[in-house]
């Protein structure tokens, strides 16, 4: 009887730690509802870095990695030839223009700042813009692709897509192009909580899976 108790009661244990988890699990997704004494706090911590360097290759270095943060499926940089996409959410933007500010302070020698009302205009953004980077063999693979984020049986379609660019030879290579574009979807359309998948649809029936990890983005 006791080792039954004693089960039992770990039982119950693990599932209040459960319960508790999928309670805070918000706070771990893309921040959507951005105070602007939040603002203030990401600006000037993505302003820090860049007035610390002192050099154009510093900046770039912490551009780059600022973007490979944001971003799901292949690093460039790793494979040239693959598919990713760039997730800019309020936080992204914010960091971005804090990271403006620093950088256009340096240049003019003095303190340069964004107005409120256009940080206010980030905040009350109502979609989630991904820019997405697809390789093909010819340049105009991408022609017709469509995109969804996948949360368990639902399909959520953009509310706005741009048309894919032209493909971009890839240096070094003579058969692989780069295309790019741009969709948008509403944050009312899905859960930035719920386990995500990205889906690029090809009009040939070829499907591009990227698995879409929020909590790491924010």
């Amino acid at each position: 009887m006791g080792t039954q108790a004693n089960h039992t009661g770990r039982r119950s244990s693990l599932m209040v730690l459960c319960l508790l988890g999928g309670m805070v699990s918000p706070t771990l997704a893309i921040n959507v509802d951005v105070t602007m004494e939040d603002a203030g706090r990401i600006m000037e911590a993505a302003r820090e870095p860049m007035e610390q360097v002192t050099s154009n290759e510093e900046m770039f270095q912490i551009i780059q990695e600022a973007d490979r943060k944001s971003r799901i499926g292949d690093d460039p940089a790793v494979k040239p030839c693959g598919s990713s996409a760039i997730l800019r959410t309020k936080t992204y933007w914010l960091e971005y223009f804090g990271r403006e500010e620093a950088r256009r302070s340096k240049v003019a020698q003095r303190e340069i700042r964004m107005p409120e009302a256009k940080i206010q205009e980030i905040l009350t953004m109502p979609n989630l813009e991904i820019e997405i980077g697809l390789c093909g063999q010819e340049e105009f693979f991408a022609e017709g692709v469509d995109v969804a984020l996948q949360q368990g049986a639902r399909n959520v379609m953009a509310v706005d897509k741009g048309k894919p660019s032209r493909g971009r030879n890839i240096p070094g290579s003579e058969t692989d192009y780069v295309s790019r574009f741009s969709a948008r979807f509403a944050y009312q359309d899905f859960d930035p909580n719920a386990e995500t998948t990205l889906v690029i649809f090809f009009p040939d029936g070829t499907l591009i899976n990227l698995k879409t990890d929020f909590a790491a983005i924010r």
